[in-house]
């Protein structure tokens, strides 16, 4: 083999490293967060945007007493899902 194809094909592999590696991340972490189960995902996100808002425009309060019972809904509609699954 030609001594300048192996430095090409070095370069190459150089410079495709980094896409592959940010790909690599991207679906490192679609996979733990989306999973399986996309509507937790999406549940999680809509609680963190309540919760956000009410900090921004009622108040810190609020937000403290809604999270938990948001999250307990999430939980138990979660359960229920995977009990009606089985």
């Amino acid at each position: 083999m030609p001594p300048e194809t192996t430095t090409q094909s070095a370069e190459a592999t150089a410079r495709g490293w980094p896409l592959r590696a940010l790909r690599a991340f991207g679906h490192f972490w679609w996979d733990f967060l989306v999973g399986d189960t996309p509507e937790v995902t999406v549940a999680t996100l809509v609680t963190l945007g309540i919760v956000v808002g009410l900090v921004h425009w009622v108040s810190s309060t609020a937000a403290w007493a809604v999270l938990p019972v948001l999250v307990a809904a999430t939980l138990t509609a979660t359960v229920l899902r995977g009990r009606r699954a089985s």
